[in-house]
């Protein structure tokens, strides 16, 4: 995640320290501190099964069997309380569509966990956003990619706008945390306007806008992928709407994710701009490291398959039936696929070798690069830096 509201406006937000260490709000860099000990944000599948058929799910299986049961599903949650991990994320599928799902957010929230949901907000009413609050969940982002017939389009569901809204309205009024989830493509990047006044309006607090990621259903419309010139032109209008919330008194957190060459854009423009606070960012951005798949950032499917994060799913590292998270995500076999992706500058190829921002974005999104080039170690298209921009020496 890019924090564009952390970066560019200096803010300082509830994510902070998972995302640019426990010292992020004193600079100057010096202070900045990481450790090599960071577990990762769990993001955990919960179920397969969905109520709605969006066009973009990086999920999408078409199998809704082998789910962990209630009781693996608690043992688990002490695992990674245990283990340490900062956040659980329950998603799916449509994770309310779990019957025990508050049971189980009920009990992370008892380990000390900070949990936060992952949902298409079609099914919270009042009630749920209520059992929401007493449970003491911390956040629930809610996906929303337009207006009401972009929105509709994407999800393949008449009517899945206006729920959706219904959804974000019942956790405001039970003072839940909320805030949109966005994924962009061709077909909606034009919202991108509409969904911040759309931010304004409803006093939406927070709002995470993704890049493609070529799986699941997303691999259906690779195609739709946002060229070099109009990802650069979204990130400019997402900086300036963000500082107009910001102006008309509505101080939203706004990031960026699954795509790491924005931070550096977003260096570069407060470069051109002579903002003096454009080096602290670049510090901000190499202590947080880019892409964190496989070390900061893990994923459990439904069946208790782990993942290095929740779009590679092609590339198991082992199960939760078999062995404890713990002891999975610990001490990577020499050579294994986490034990590469912890080490990451050894493996990159291409223009990625010789880019002065390597570690800032940590060689971008493994799961797009691959699904784009068949390579492991691939370079990832999405990346919209020119070979100027990423030549070591000058800004």
């Amino acid at each position: 995640m890019v924090g564009i509201s952390k970066l560019y406006l200096g803010k300082v937000e509830i994510s902070d320290p998972l995302r640019y260490g426990r010292h992020s709000a004193r600079l100057p860099s010096h202070l900045l501190q990481f450790s090599a000990d960071k577990k990762p944000v769990v993001v955990w599948n919960v179920t397969a099964c969905c109520n709605l058929r969006c066009t973009h799910c990086y999920a999408a299986t078409g199998g809704t069997s082998q789910e962990l049961s209630t009781e693996e599903a608690l043992g688990v949650i002490d695992d990674l309380a245990a283990f340490g991990c900062p956040v659980l994320l329950f998603s799916g599928g449509e994770p309310f569509i779990r019957p025990d799902i508050l049971t189980l957010a009920r009990h992370a929230v008892s380990k000390g966990l900070r949990v936060v949901f992952s949902t298409n907000g079609t099914l919270i009413d009042a009630k749920l956003a209520a059992e929401i609050r007493d449970i003491g969940v911390s956040y629930v982002g809610i996906s929303l990619d337009g207006m009401e017939a972009v929105h509709d389009r994407f999800r393949a569901c008449p009517g899945a706008f206006r729920r959706s809204l219904a959804g974000i309205r019942f956790c405001r009024e039970a003072q839940v945390k909320v805030g949109l989830r966005v994924t962009l493509t061709r077909d909606n990047v034009g919202e991108v306007p509409a969904i911040f006044d759309l931010m304004e309006t409803e006093r939406i607090p927070r709002i995470c806008l993704y890049h493609l990621v070529y799986c699941g259903r997303g691999a259906e419309i690779a195609g739709q992928d946002l060229p070099p010139d109009v990802r650069r032109a979204t990130l400019d209008q997402i900086i300036d709407r963000t500082v107009r919330l910001h102006e008309r008194g509505l101080p939203a957190e706004v990031l960026t994710v699954d795509n790491h060459c924005d931070g550096p854009y977003l260096y570069l423009r407060m470069v051109r701009e002579k903002n003096p606070r454009a080096e602290d960012v670049m510090a901000l951005l190499r202590m947080n490291g880019g892409n964190s798949t496989g070390h900061g950032l893990a994923c459990i499917s439904w069946d208790g398959t782990v993942y290095p994060d929740q779009f590679w799913r092609n590339r198991p590292v082992g199960s939760v039936r078999e062995r404890p998270f713990s002891e999975i995500w610990r001490q990577p076999a020499p050579g294994s696929l986490l034990a590469q992706l912890r080490e990451k500058k050894r493996h990159v190829t291409g223009r990625c070798v010789t880019c002065r921002f390597l570690d800032v974005c940590g060689g971008n999104f493994r799961a797009r690069a691959e699904a784009a080039t068949g390579e492991l170690w691939g370079v990832d298209p999405a990346c919209y830096l020119t070979d100027d921009e990423i030549a070591r020496g000058g800004a």
